[in-house]
């Protein structure tokens, strides 16, 4: 049974002078990606293959947050009374994108909005 320690040791391997946050996330990623056989990462053809789906699925969360913070933020300066269909639907976006970010995290299904 593949252990978080070695799922670890084996990312640090694999990216030596990785910060310890970035292998702690990789090592949580990564087991909850693989939820239905984490031994499967053992094999390094796996973790590195498994590794590349998560650092892309990871970026395109992380660029849809960047781009969805900016559209709260525009959001914010306004006045909520006068907010248009087009403004809700902006904050339901909100939801959804931090529930796929969520997701990552937790390995749990996202809301389908």
């Amino acid at each position: 049974m593949l252990k978080c320690t070695d799922l670890a040791e084996r990312i640090e391997r694999l990216r030596p002078g990785a910060q310890v946050s970035d292998v702690a996330r990789l090592c949580l990623l990564l087991s909850n990606s693989s939820a239905d056989d984490v031994d499967e990462l053992a094999n390094d053809s796996t973790l590195a293959t498994a590794w590349k789906e998560m650092d892309l699925r990871l970026q395109a969360a992380t660029d849809q947050h960047a781009a969805m913070t900016e559209e709260l933020e525009d959001l914010a300066r306004s006045d909520p009374q006068r907010f248009t269909p087009d403004q809700i639907w902006i904050l339901i976006r909100a939801i959804k994108v931090q529930s796929q970010i969520l997701n990552l995290y937790v390995g749990e299904p996202a809301l389908d909005l």
